[in-house]
């Protein structure tokens, strides 16, 4: 790998790194108004189209299926969402919203409508903002394929101390 080629790694991963932040702090201010949470309104947001399992959320997601079963057990307590049999599956049952979810949901809809738009305009149009996710969705690909196919490369293991006594435990003579 060229210096080149880490730079722009480096910097590739800082910027996600500051997206992320800057759409988790948007996703907030956002979610706050209908009672929900970022992270409330992204597994909502992942079964609106059709119900899944835990586990198919977080791989959509890129995140631990914990973290989402943590997070559904709290939508479903809070009346947001429901679990449902799935026939592919008996125990992985398949998250649902329920109205008042969709409800919850619909409130977020004006203000992501607006800031849609502002993104829009601000990086110049339709087909512009097209491309960035086009360019997005690449990159994850492209870092789905790297993790499928090896593992990270870990680092060296500490030297062998095989032969060595471990080191002396006697008492100090205080």
């Amino acid at each position: 790998m060229s210096r080149e080629e880490q730079d722009a790694l480096s910097r590739t991963a800082l910027g996600v790194f500051r997206l992320n932040g800057q759409f988790l702090a948007v996703s907030e201010e956002l979610a706050r108004p209908a009672g929900l949470t970022a992270a409330w309104w992204q597994v909502l947001g992942a079964v609106l189209h059709e119900p899944l399992p835990v586990a198919g959320i977080a791989r959509a997601m890129g995140i631990t299926r914990q973290s989402v079963q943590r997070i559904a057990d709290l939508l479903v307590t809070q009346g947001l969402a429901a679990y449902e049999p799935n026939p592919a599956h008996r125990r992985a049952k398949l998250l649902t919203p329920t109205p008042e979810g969709r409800a919850a949901i619909g409130r977020i809809d004006p203000g992501h409508a607006e800031l849609a738009a502002r993104l829009t305009r601000e990086l110049g149009g339709r087909e512009a903002f097209e491309e960035t996710a086009r360019i997005l969705e690449r990159l994850s690909a492209a870092m789905e394929a790297i993790s499928a196919s090896q593992a990270p490369p870990s680092p060296s293991p500490p030297p062998s101390r095989a032969g060595t006594a471990p080191p002396s435990r006697t008492p100090s003579p205080d």
